[in-house]
């Protein structure tokens, strides 16, 4: 399952399955570094940080061979705070975090929309598709149902209808159709008195990737403004934020990315579990891409800025994952 998330941009990950690799041997090492008198940090960093997730997964099958204890549990007794986190991120199978992070989400009072739409934004249907299955296998109930009650609106609808994975999947583009698209959009938005924002929602969410791109270029055409600056005038609130998303994935995921990254650790505070969810869910995927985004938008590199935000054993892991200082 790990390999949907490997394959979506080809080899663009920060982390690549280690060569020779012996998940007995790791599990080993792993029980030592817990066992031992004060757990070795480094050992767990090392090798964690070091294994694709699918090797993590063996090695968590090793580890319970060998000991008897599952080495999730040993991790939240040996660990704590957001190295906990992060560790227990790392050893999650990609489908099943993601699952996790859209439960934590819709759990206690309010929704925390910002995670829904960095979720369902940016996801392939496919990746969708995974998050669902693990959500109805976990919980037994259906993940769209679950939506629908927490949250509200046009949000609700367009959330639910990136939920379905009802985008096209297709390749191939249709410049004319971009065109009536753009024009759509135009007359039910700029041109018009009120939004009419059925039709932001009906495109945006179901049209596949390329299109959406060449849709991008057709409304800039039309309306002299770019498609991102009309939902920012035209609409506010969660949908705004989720439609915005959409157009910013669908121009580049990496800087969609590096730009959640830099919020995240930008001012006073670090949102450590926006920080976590993006370094582990992309490691395998585009991080090499997401940390070249980084430099070009803010001059500095995503390590650095790792560096001077946040320290000690979470700090350390968190460099391992991300790599080279470029």
């Amino acid at each position: 399952m790990a390999s949907l998330w490997v394959r979506e941009n080809g080899q663009r990950g920060t982390i690549k399955p280690k060569a020779n690799f012996d998940a007995e041997k790791d599990a080993a090492a792993l029980k030592d570094a817990i066992e031992g008198l004060g757990t070795n940090e480094k050992v767990l960093i090392e090798i964690l940080t070091q294994r694709s997730n699918d090797q993590r997964q063996l090695i968590c099958k090793a580890y319970e061979k060998a000991t008897g204890r599952t080495l999730e549990k040993d991790l939240k007794g040996d660990t704590g705070g957001n190295f906990e986190k992060l560790l227990l991120a790392l050893i999650t199978p990609p489908a099943a975090y993601d699952c996790h992070e859209v439960t934590r989400a819709m759990k206690g009072a309010g929704t925390k929309d910002c995670i829904l739409i960095e979720i369902f934004a940016s996801r392939s249907k496919q990746q969708i598709k995974a998050l669902k299955d693990v959500y109805l296998n976990e919980t037994k109930k259906d993940l769209i149902e679950k939506l629908g009650s927490e949250v509200s609106g046009d949000f609700s609808k367009a959330l639910i209808l990136l939920a379905k994975g009802e985008r096209d999947g297709s390749d191939s583009v249709d410049v004319g159709k971009a065109k009536e698209d753009a024009e759509t959009l135009y007359k039910a938005g700029e041109k018009k008195w009120g939004t009419d924002e059925s039709k932001f929602i009906e495109i945006l969410c179901k049209r596949s990737i390329p299109q959406l791109r060449q849709i991008l270029i057709e409304y800039k055409n039309i309306s002299g403004k770019t498609l991102q600056q009309s939902i920012e005038g035209e609409m506010s609130g969660e949908l705004e934020e989720l439609l915005v998303a959409v157009v910013k994935c669908a121009k580049s995921l990496p800087a969609y990315f590096a730009e959640l990254l830099h919020e995240s650790m930008k001012g006073g505070g670090t949102d450590e579990s926006t920080l976590t969810r993006i370094m582990v869910s992309r490691s395998e995927i585009d991080l090499l891409d997401i940390r070249a985004e980084f430099k070009k938008l803010y001059q500095h590199s995503l390590r650095s800025d790792i560096e001077s935000d946040v320290s000690g054993e979470y700090g350390d892991c968190l460099k391992a994952i991300c790599g080279g200082d470029d």
